[in-house]
């Protein structure tokens, strides 16, 4: 169980490079974002946590609820946001929308999967 516990921290640890990483990278852009690779680490993010908090309790080791519920929301959040910059990005890109309509969604989900490092990090 252990190993499995290890082997979804890993995964976790990746959802999150997948988020901060291409937001980083694209950070400078005031248009044209790509956010599949946010979209994928929000997903894995969340499915991997949760994962993670379900081994936590089947092996009856302590979990911290608060703090549990509190990443929860923000990584909702996190999710819900890259996909409406994903959705404002393709309507920008079919001349629908303002090409910086996606920004604040983009800046939105950075913060968030920022955010939530610090909570999972200084929050003990």
């Amino acid at each position: 169980m252990e190993f499995v516990r290890l082997l979804l921290v890993v995964v976790h640890i990746i959802g999150l490079s997948l988020i901060i990483g291409p937001f980083l990278f694209q950070v400078s852009r005031k248009a044209n974002f790509q956010p599949g690779l946010l979209q994928i680490g929000a997903l894995v993010q969340l499915v991997s946590g949760l994962a993670l908090v379900g081994i936590r309790e089947a092996g009856d080791l302590p979990v911290d609820h608060a703090k549990i519920g509190v990443k929860l929301v923000v990584t909702v959040l996190a999710v819900v946001t890259v996909f409406l910059a994903a959705r404002k990005q393709r309507a920008a890109a079919a001349g629908q929308a303002d090409p910086k309509s996606p920004l604040p969604f983009f800046h939105a989900t950075g913060a968030l999967a920022i955010l939530n490092v610090f909570v999972a990090v200084l929050w003990t």
